[in-house]
């Protein structure tokens, strides 16, 4: 590294984690929601997963990976919408969405706060939520983990989780997939009896205890609990000085 600190920040850890959710991911295109999650996939892309497909955000696959914040200067084909969703009916994408909302079987909501015929506060809207996680890999950001947003039980179903996927039967579970959720406070995933929620790993600096208390229900705790991998010298040269040289990361994840 050309000078600084080798320690890795909470937002960098956080990088890395988002990162590792498209490992092994092959040729699909990844669709990354928030800034934390775009640099985490353009450092797959510069490192384990070469193959994966990348956009500018818009309607252009991009052959580079410039920093965020800049164009691309290699294009490297034309998605426009609908072809967009046809890769997402197919299953070759695995998108990471944010979350208002999000209870212990990965039931996701964006669209509203309260009763949905009469709601406290008008969100974002179903969107593509319910084709998402019934057609590709879903995984979720969460840049403040708190029980607001880990609930109990979601005011409307957006994303479809593993209960009522389940109810719906194989025409709902034959693609259903949510791998990961990351938060600013460590990783968790649904790999449980009864797919329910469980933490898989602490980002460093946090305690069990602190995430038991951020969370609005009860959550599946193994007895040994790993911390997050720490981000190689070298991702942390890609992520300082190739994709986020501007530290958009440590806006959307403070410093602890």
């Amino acid at each position: 590294m050309s000078g600084g600190t080798t320690q890795a920040t909470r937002a960098e850890h956080c990088v890395v984690a988002c990162a590792e959710a498209w490992r092994r991911a092959g040729e699909v295109l990844a669709a990354p929601m928030g800034t934390v999650p775009t640099i985490g996939a353009r450092l797959a892309k510069l490192t384990f997963s070469p193959d994966l497909l990348l956009t500018d955000g818009e309607a252009l696959l991009i052959g580079d990976v410039p920093a965020v914040g800049t164009m691309a200067q290699v294009i490297e084909g034309w998605l426009p919408y609908r072809q967009h969703l046809a890769l997402v009916a197919t299953g070759r994408r695995h998108v990471m969405m944010g979350a208002s909302q999000l209870d212990r079987h990965g039931n996701q909501n964006i669209s509203c706060v309260g009763e949905w015929t009469r709601p406290k506060r008008q969100l974002l809207g179903v969107r593509g939520a319910p084709v998402n996680t019934l057609n590709n890999p879903t995984s979720y950001w969460v840049p403040r983990h708190s029980p607001r947003v880990f609930v109990e039980r979601v005011d409307m179903v957006c994303g479809v989780g593993f209960d009522r996927a389940a109810a719906a039967g194989l025409s709902a579970t034959r693609f259903h997939r949510v791998p990961d959720v990351i938060t600013d406070l460590g990783v968790f995933d649904f790999e449980t009896p009864d797919r329910t929620m469980r933490l898989r790993s602490l980002h460093p600096g946090v305690t069990v205890e602190q995430v038991v208390a951020a969370t609005g229900f009860t959550l599946a705790v193994p007895d040994d609990v790993p911390h997050t991998r720490e981000p190689t010298a070298e991702e942390l040269r890609l992520i300082r000085e190739v994709v986020d040289p501007a530290a958009l990361r440590d806006r959307e994840v403070p410093a602890a």
